[in-house]
């Protein structure tokens, strides 16, 4: 399926527009004086600079295709062609976005399975075009602690922001966790918050069509009555709008939050007061902006604790002070992905594995270099050069290969051959002198063996030194 196909006139997806939506349509004249009064929004998120700009950025993004087959590579063309006739489409608020694509995937506490909605490449360009034009009408009104989807802003900035907070005597924290946050959000609710800010009806009247746009899952479309599916560029910032009204009420009762987008954490001096403002806050969640809170989840308890975990970071206390350290839970997934990503079974060359390896920990360290982890990323260099030893061992394979290579490593004639016809396990043996000897850390890091806790060092004197 084509987008040129909800372009033609009398097809399907136009005959189904929403009518009541333009019964009575706007005449030439009304249209004119709108943008005389400066509500030509529309006009400044059609504008090719914008639009070029809005390409260039899904683009970047690099996402899969919606529910019509079409390729980030295959769109420009395509819009090359139809820009005109889609500019008119939607200037007189005829055009209709396709439904998203379903798609499922683990959410990063393994606790389940998170539902994104892909829409269709022009769907993301237009929705780009729209948060480009909207995210500054909108980002002086945010709360100073709102940190998700911000320009600027970032997750090591929020928790640096908790543990500020911390050091001010606020050591008791409210985690408060929302069940399916981006599909619950109320239409109409939203609706409303935009119209405050947005003066042309004809860009709220196409979020409204993105909003009810539909759901396609097993090639069947179901109707959206609530939500803005994860998977838009436009989603982060309408869940940044709604969320808001939480951040100014709390604000108005003096009261302190750190929100990631839906990662809640609401400051208390007290338990007695974070018993109080989880019942507050579960209150004004539910009632006001009609989402649901998960009681399992949400809780109160002290920024020390082990049950306190925000963006995969926690807090901890010694002689020197309050410091940022990785949740234990982090620790054990990152540990979990290394193991797996030099499980022994792959088959493949042993630099190739190493460059993964490699590929992952930046990207890891990346994240959690502001958080004291020394120690932890200590054992984990003796834990994965042995791993490599092991998977190094395992690749000789044949004892005659074995006793060759360590030969060749400098291993003595008989120490070799009993060695390589050793039956001990392979941790065993790659914990063994003879392999610390023979396969020598600077022969690992002549193989492409990546020394992070160096790396860590690095990025962590610089976080200090902001």
């Amino acid at each position: 399926m084509r987008m040129a196909k909800y372009l033609n006139k009398g097809c399907p997806q136009r005959d189904s527009v929403e009518r009541e939506e333009y019964a009575g349509a706007r005449s030439i004249g009304t249209r004119e004086n709108e943008e005389r009064d400066g509500a030509d929004l529309l006009g400044k998120i059609l504008d090719r600079n914008n639009l070029n700009r809005a390409y260039k950025q899904v683009k970047r993004n690099h996402g899969a295709p919606g529910i019509d087959g079409m390729t980030v590579e295959e769109a420009l063309p395509w819009l090359r062609e139809h820009r005109e006739e889609l500019l008119n489409s939607i200037r007189d608020g005829e055009y209709e976005p396709n439904p998203v694509r379903r798609k499922e995937i683990p959410k990063p506490d393994g606790s389940g399975m998170r539902k994104l909605g892909i829409p269709t490449v022009v769907d993301r360009v237009i929705q780009q075009a729209i948060a480009q034009q909207l995210q500054p009408i909108f980002e002086p009104l945010f709360s100073d602690g709102s940190y998700g989807y911000r320009p600027g802003r970032s997750a090591q900035q929020a928790i640096r922001k908790v543990k500020e907070y911390a050091e001010q005597g606020y050591t008791q924290v409210v985690v408060i966790d929302l069940s399916k946050y981006f599909d619950t959000l109320s239409h109409e609710l939203l609706m409303n918050l935009l119209r405050r800010q947005i003066h042309d009806r004809r860009v709220t009247n196409i979020i409204k069509k993105y909003l009810k746009s539909g759901v396609m899952e097993n090639g069947v479309v179901r109707k959206t009555e609530e939500g803005s599916p994860q998977g838009g560029p436009l989603s982060p910032l309408l869940a940044n709008i709604y969320l808001n009204e939480f951040d100014q009420e709390m604000k108005r009762r003096g009261v302190q939050v750190i929100r990631y987008a839906d990662d809640i954490v609401v400051l208390a001096k007290s338990q007695r007061a974070a018993g109080h403002l989880l019942k507050s806050s579960r209150k004004y969640l539910e009632g006001k902006l009609k989402l649901q809170v998960n009681v399992q989840k949400s809780k109160a308890t002290g920024v020390y604790s082990k049950q306190f975990k925000f963006l995969g970071f926690t807090l901890g206390k010694n002689g020197n002070g309050i410091y940022i350290r990785a949740h234990e839970k982090s620790l054990a997934k990152a540990k979990r992905k290394l193991k797996d990503l030099t499980r022994r079974n792959q088959g493949r060359n042993v630099r190739k594995v190493m460059e993964n390896v490699k590929v992952y920990i930046r990207g890891w360290l990346g994240y959690y270099y502001i958080a004291s982890i020394k120690q932890a990323l200590q054992r984990w260099n003796g834990w994965l050069r042995r791993r490599f030893r092991m998977y190094i061992w395992k690749q000789w394979k044949k004892p005659k290969t074995k006793v060759q290579n360590l030969r060749k490593l400098g291993v003595p004639d008989e120490q070799a051959y009993q060695w390589g016809n050793s039956r001990l396990g392979y941790w065993r043996i790659a914990g063994s002198a003879v392999l610390q000897r023979s396969i020598t850390n600077e022969k690992l890091t002549l193989a492409g063996y990546y020394d992070f806790p160096a790396q860590y060092e690095h990025l962590h004197k610089l976080h200090l030194c902001d």
